[in-house]
C-alpha cells in the first residue's frame, strides 16, 4: 500500500523541479491558484490537452452552484490535491492497514485519516469506486472539517455523500461527487494514501497525482500537472487577449473567423495585437506575457497551423 511516503510521492512527481510540502507533493505557488479562479475551463484545459495530458478531466455534480443567485461568478474550487483511493474490505487486509495507520498516528477509520492530513487550500480527490450505497465519504461533520482545514479547499468524491442539506450550509468550500444515500460510509478499506487515483467511467476516466491542481468548475473538474501550471496559466491568459483583440478584428472585418481561429498567427496579426496590447486599457494586465514563442512559430511555420485553434 502507499501510505503518504514523502519518497513515493516526490518519486511520482519528478518534473515538478519546485518548492515541495512537507509531505512531498509540488507547492504550485498560491498566486497561480489565484490566477486559475479567473480562467475559464477550456482556457486551462487546452494546454495540457496539446501536451498529450487528455485524461485529466471528469464530469461530476457540484454540492454549490458555480454561480451565485444575482447571477455573479463564485470562485471556482482551485487547491492542491491529495489523494485517496479505496476498494471493498477483506478482513486481513482491513486488519493490517489499521496497524500501519497506527504506527503512523491515525486514528478513526480510513477516510478520517486522509481528511486529519489536510491543509489549507488543499482539495481531496478520492476514488471510492463509484461506491454509493454505504460509501458516501462526507457528510455534514467531515464537509464542516473539510471546511476548517482548507478554508477555500474542497473535495472531489467519486462515490458517494449523505446529509447533503448539512452540507449545502458549509458555504466556501466544494465538493464533486457521484451520488447521494442516507447511509453511512462502511465496508470499504484504503489502498492508497496520496498515490495515483482514477475518477471516471470505463469510456471516460481520468487520472490525479498527489500536488496536482484540482480545477473545480460547472460541470466537473479538471486535474492539471503541477509541472504545467505556469503555462498554463500564461497561455490561458494569451487566449483571453486574443479572443478579446479577436472579436474586435472580426466585428471590423479586418480578420475572418477562420484567420483568429488558427493555431499559428502570421506576423503581421501577431504585430497588431502587440500594438493592441501596449495602447489599450483592457490589456494592461497582460503586458508581462512573452509573445516570442508565437513570433517564432509565425516565422518558421508550425505542424498544426493549417488546424483551426482547439
Amino acid at each position: 500500500m502507499m501510505f503518504h511516503s514523502r519518497e513515493e510521492i516526490i518519486s511520482i512527481t519528478s518534473l515538478w523541479k519546485g518548492e515541495r510540502l512537507p509531505d512531498g507533493r509540488p507547492r504550485v505557488a498560491d498566486r497561480y491558484l489565484d490566477a486559475l479562479c479567473k480562467m475559464t475551463l477550456e482556457e486551462v484545459w487546452k494546454p495540457i490537452f496539446v501536451k498529450g495530458y487528455e485524461n485529466q478531466f471528469v464530469a461530476m455534480k457540484s454540492l454549490h452552484p458555480e454561480f451565485k443567485e444575482n447571477g455573479d461568478l463564485n470562485c471556482k474550487m482551485i487547491g492542491r490535491a491529495v489523494t485517496a483511493t479505496y476498494a471493498p474490505t477483506r478482513p486481513d487486509y482491513y486488519s493490517d492497514s489499521f496497524k500501519m495507520a497506527a504506527e503512523k498516528g491515525y486514528q478513526g477509520t480510513p477516510n478520517q485519516w486522509v481528511l486529519d492530513s489536510l491543509t489549507e487550500r488543499d482539495v481531496v480527490v478520492v476514488d471510492m469506486f463509484d461506491k454509493i450505497y454505504k460509501g458516501t465519504f462526507l457528510g455534514g461533520n467531515l464537509t464542516t472539517a473539510l471546511k476548517s482545514k482548507t478554508q477555500s479547499g474542497g473535495a472531489v468524491v467519486w462515490g458517494g455523500i449523505r446529509d447533503i442539506e448539512q452540507m449545502q450550509k458549509v458555504q466556501e468550500v466544494q465538493v464533486y461527487y457521484r451520488g447521494i444515500d442516507p447511509t453511512p460510509i462502511r465496508d470499504f478499506v484504503l489502498t492508497s494514501f496520496n498515490g495515483p487515483a482514477r475518477l471516471g467511467t470505463e469510456s471516460k476516466a481520468a487520472i490525479c497525482l498527489p500536488g496536482d491542481i484540482v480545477y473545480g468548475c460547472g460541470g466537473g473538474v479538471l486535474f492539471i500537472p503541477p509541472h504545467l501550471v505556469e503555462e498554463v496559466v500564461d497561455g490561458g491568459a494569451k487566449t483571453q487577449i486574443k479572443d478579446l483583440f479577436g472579436f474586435e478584428m472580426i466585428t471590423a472585418n479586418r480578420f475572418t473567423t477562420a484567420q483568429i481561429d488558427r493555431n499559428t498567427w502570421t506576423e503581421d496579426m501577431l504585430d497588431l495585437l502587440m500594438e493592441f496590447i501596449r495602447t489599450d486599457e483592457r490589456a494592461i494586465s497582460y503586458r508581462r506575457l512573452d509573445w516570442s514563442r508565437e513570433y517564432e512559430l509565425a516565422r518558421n511555420g508550425d505542424p498544426n497551423d493549417s488546424q483551426s485553434a482547439l
